[in-house]
């Protein structure tokens, strides 16, 4: 009905219409219609709709009755309820696992990324039922009027600054390297609130996949003795170092990677990138790079490789006695016996060749790992050096070598 009558004004018009129609003064209904109305003061029509409803309520006329109308139309409406509060449930799911009150700072982003699809009220109502502690629609408002605290404000400038070191570092840093970057950029901050900003952010550190075993051995090779024993570690730069081949799938073909990894400070001294796994051309170019980069007589190296043909072929071997040093084996399939290595080569897949695919051409696998070994080198923070990087470690080696020089000189002139 028409919310300008009350119900005892319908009741009213619709017996004074029963009375016009009995008292035979108008030929047809309308005509009784219109002179109740005017009388009234209304709109004819809604006389009409009144008299009509009352005949479809009390069976005269077939139809929907008002009070199985007014049911639909509860349902309908309440079913619209429960699909929004379905969508608003869907998209607040990464409350539910905590079992805990969530941060009010996330409350608050939620609330401000849905309310004008769903309204204040009916996201804190309908997540008040699931998520416990979640925001009343006062608290909300109160909490966005009031004035930011320190730790907000301090948030608010942190994660940009983690969205942008982490894109700079390959997009692979978790908690404890971005922990320990953002120390060394002069940030106050413990792990506990990198982790959070991090959630905050929407970053998280990447995660390695299984080992590919790419070694094919040469069963008739001799094979040289393994001086390691995995045993990864050195006391000076040039000293021991690991050396092992990956592959990278490309449009083109296979791009083979060879890297040789200084132990000492983790430092890739030599690397190169081939479509062919020939030893003059792919480990050999790499084992060049890395004495041409020494600094130092190679005459306490030791060269540690695994069993693969081209490690053990006559150009390689004939080279690294060549340099000085000496040449030792791990057992083939056995990747602890080559660890350091492997970790490499495995961190390489997953930081940079399977976050930055579809390759196309060696070449292009190439130039990336040129700039790979760079950052490797100069900017990656390595947790087993105590997050610096490897070339702060050697040079914090060189400077207290010279430092120690002059003084063990001074002890011999007296």
């Amino acid at each position: 009905m028409n919310q300008k009558y009350s119900p005892e004004m319908r009741e009213r018009a619709l017996r004074m219409l029963d009375e016009a129609r009995a008292s035979g003064d108008h030929p047809n209904l309308m005509s009784a219609v219109r002179h109740v109305a005017g009388l009234l003061g209304m709109s004819a029509e809604t006389l009409r709709v009144w008299h009509r409803r009352r005949e479809v309520d009390t069976g005269q006329r077939p139809g929907v009755p008002t009070d199985v109308a007014e049911e639909n139309k509860r349902l309908r409406r309440e079913n619209a309820e429960l699909k929004k509060a379905n969508e608003v449930l869907k998209a607040a799911s990464v409350f539910f696992a905590k079992g805990t009150r969530p941060p009010l700072t996330e409350m608050i982003r939620f609330i401000d990324e849905h309310r004008d699809r769903y309204g204040v009220e009916f996201l804190c109502r309908v997540l008040q039922d699931v998520v416990p502690g979640f925001l009343t629609s006062r608290g909300y408002r109160a909490a966005k009027t009031r004035v930011p605290s320190a730790r907000q404000l301090k948030d608010e400038l942190l994660v940009p600054e983690i969205v942008r070191l982490h894109a700079e570092n390959y997009g692979v840093y978790g908690v404890r390297k971005m922990h320990a970057l953002l120390r060394r950029e002069g940030w106050d901050i413990g792990r506990d609130q990198t982790a959070r900003l991090m959630k905050l952010a929407g970053v998280e550190g990447v995660k390695r996949s299984k080992k590919v075993f790419t070694t094919k051995p040469d069963p008739a090779q001799e094979k040289p003795k393994d001086l390691v024993g995995r045993d990864f570690t050195a006391s000076a730069p040039n000293r021991l170092w690991v050396a092992d081949i990956t592959y990278v799938a490309t449009w083109a073909g296979f791009a083979y990677v060879a890297f040789v990894i200084d132990v000492f400070s983790r430092m890739i001294v030599g690397w190169n990138v081939a479509a062919t796994l020939r030893a003059e051309i792919l480990p050999l170019q790499a084992l060049n790079m890395a004495a041409f980069n020494a600094t130092e007589s190679l005459d306490e190296l030791v060269h540690h490789a695994d069993h693969g043909s081209n490690y053990l072929s006559v150009v390689y071997t004939d080279r690294i006695t060549e340099l000085g040093a000496k040449p030792s084996t791990g057992t083939v399939g056995d990747s602890y016996d080559n660890a350091l290595a492997e970790a490499v080569n495995g961190l390489y897949k997953t930081e940079l060749i399977r976050r930055r695919g579809p390759w196309r051409t060696v070449e292009q696998v190439e130039l990336a790992t040129l700039e790979y070994v760079w950052w490797w080198n100069n900017a990656r923070l390595h947790g087993e050096l105590d997050y610096r990087t490897p070339i702060e470690v050697d040079a914090a080696y060189y400077a207290e070598t010279e430092s120690a020089q002059p003084a063990l000189a001074g002890q011999g002139n007296r």
